[in-house]
Parts: structure tokens; sequence; C-alpha cells
């Protein structure tokens, strides 16, 4: 071999450590620049909540953690980021644009891996977890709760956090699982189940129908002091529907009545107890006045006639649409269509 040779081949012996040493520094900073990914995931799962929930009170609440905590993992993330992602105010934060494009980025595989978990989750013989539910008030003061320790007896793994509000919540926003909602027009964007039909009924006490006479057309309750539910109108009025039955002719008779009275509440719960009281003609939904029908406490008033157009007919369970349906969700619907599928007629 060549001197020169010799020299080419000993250079190239020197050069291959340093090719490796360097290859060795490459992979090892991949390494730790993954590992540095993988320390952010829940940073970043915990900015996507914080987007849905618009502050950090609530979106630490909605993630079971404290508000230091939740602003701790955020200021990190910028830190790795190297950009702010969240505008902060005394009231509310706004994602800026880079924290708004990770949170589109990342939001779908949070929520492939959610319904992942779930699936697996699903596989136990026993439905578990917390199931987060919102309702009307009075339906639930009145029907649900009663009938929730059968519920929670038969599914002791669950856990509920019911949310009594008339309010209509943005589901998936505000973190609810399902909504019972008293409708006759569900949401085309969710996922609704009939769970029973529903109707309005006019009731008062012995005592008041007693003392200011049974009215026995509808025209007279113009005369009476009728506790009725606010509506957005000039002057409040009642409409009924009488259906007369011949031999083969149905004939529909409804008739408008303007009442008046000394309250009004948007609280079926109230106007019934005030009909209770003896101080007026109630016009409930019959999950209202059911118990106290029931119990003669009230009675029917213009029987025959059929209060409509001032409460909905419809219960209806209503679910965020999402491919995986947890157990937990499945089995509370199923149990309230079996519980509610004879209505409420007393």
């Amino acid at each position: 071999m060549s001197a020169k040779s010799r020299s080419v081949e000993t250079l190239r012996q020197c050069e291959k450590p340093r090719e490796l040493n360097a290859l060795f520094i490459l992979m090892n900073n991949a390494t730790m620049e993954i590992q540095k990914i993988h320390s952010l995931w829940n940073h970043c799962h915990w900015l996507t909540v914080l987007a849905e929930q618009g502050s950090f009170t609530a979106a630490a609440a909605r993630l079971g953690v404290s508000k230091a905590a939740m602003s701790q993992h955020i200021a990190e993330l910028e830190r790795q980021a190297g950009v702010a992602l969240v505008q902060r105010s005394t009231r509310s934060v706004r994602l800026t644009e880079a924290g708004q494009q990770l949170v589109d980025s990342t939001r779908g595989a949070f929520e492939q891996i959610a319904q992942g978990f779930a699936q697996v989750r699903d596989r136990a013989e026993s439905p578990s977890g917390l199931l987060r539910v919102t309702a009307p008030v009075a339906l639930s003061r009145q029907q649900i709760v009663p009938r929730l320790p059968a519920f929670l007896a038969q599914y002791p793994d669950i856990r509920i956090e019911l949310n009594l509000s008339d309010r209509l919540s943005a589901l998936a926003t505000e973190g609810f699982d399902l909504a019972i909602r008293h409708t006759d027009a569900p949401p085309d964007t969710h996922v609704a189940t009939l769970l029973c039909r529903t109707q309005s009924v006019l009731v008062a006490s012995r005592a008041y129908l007693q003392r200011a006479g049974a009215p026995q057309h509808p025209d007279d309750l113009a005369q009476h002091n009728c506790l009725h539910y606010p509506r957005p109108q000039s002057r409040p009025a009642w409409s009924l529907q009488r259906s007369g039955r011949g031999k083969n002719v149905h004939n529909t008779e409804r008739v408008t009545v303007p009442i008046g009275g000394t309250l009004a509440a948007n609280n079926s719960e109230a106007l019934r107890d005030a009909a209770l009281g003896g101080l007026g003609i109630a016009l409930l939904p019959d999950f209202s006045a059911q118990t106290a029908l029931q119990t003669g406490q009230l009675q029917v008033v213009l029987p025959g006639w059929t209060p409509v157009g001032s409460y909905a007919e419809h219960i209806y369970a209503i679910r965020p649409y999402s491919a995986h349906v947890p157990r937990a969700v499945s089995v509370f619907v199923d149990y309230w269509r079996a519980a509610l599928r004879n209505g409420f007629a007393s």
C-alpha cells in the first residue's frame, strides 16, 4: 500500500469515531425531545379543557385539580412552546392563535384516547364511573330524585352528579353526559330518546272550589284567581280543547281565555304549593300534580277539557352525539324509559 493510501485509510479510521459520536448525540437529543413531548401530553389535555370551559376556575373544577395547578401546567406548556398560548383577563381566558392551533391539532387525539379507554372500561362486569346529568328543577324534585335510590342500588359503582336547572345547557361544553328535558323540540345535533308523554292539567283544592265555585266552562276562568306560569305576552291566557265524540264524527272545540291572578311563578312546584294552600286554580304539568291528585289534596278542574300550548308534551333523555356510548349512560337511559313508561296519569 502506498504512503498516500495509508494516509487516506488512517483519516477514515479517525473520522469513524467522530461520526459515531455525532450519531449518538443526535439519537440522545431525539430521545430527550420525545421524552419532553411525552411529559407535556397532560399539559396539552388541560389546555383543551381550558378552551372548552373558558376559565381557569371552571377548567380546574372539571379536571378535579386546584386552580394553581391548572395555571402552573399552562405556564409550563407556554415555556416549552416558547410562545403565549393563552390571553388572560380578570374574568375569562382566550386562546391565542398558537394556542388554538395546538388545541385543534390535539383535541381529536384526546377524544379518541378517551373513547378507547371508555370502551375498555365498559368491558367490566358492572357499569361504573361518574355520570353528570342536568334536569329541570320541578321534574327532578318530584319524579327523578325519588327514583334515584333504586337506580343506585341496582348500579352501586355509578356515581351521579345531578344539576337541577331549567336553563338549557350546552352539554358538551359544560361537561354533562346527559340531560333530561321537558320539550317538544329536542336539538337535532344531539341524540334524543323519548322517555314518556306528559300533559297539562288544571287543578285546585277542594277548599278553593267550595269558596269560589267550580268553573263549568273555560270562559268561567276569567272570574277566578288563576295561578300561572309567566309568559312573554301582553296578557296571560290559557287555551283548552274539548273533544266531542259522536257516533261517526269527532268534533274538536278549542277555547282561549284571558286569565289573571295574584300569583305568577316560573316553577310548577311553586304553583302547585300555592294551589294546595287554596289560593286559586293552577295550570300544571301532570308530573307536578300527580301526587296531590292521587291523595285527593287537589282536584281536576274542568274535566273533559285539556289545556294545550302551555307546557311541552314530551320528556326526553338527550346526550351529545358520540360513536361510543358509555355503559353508565346506556343503563341510565334504559332505567328511565322503564320507570316513566306509563307517564304521570293519576
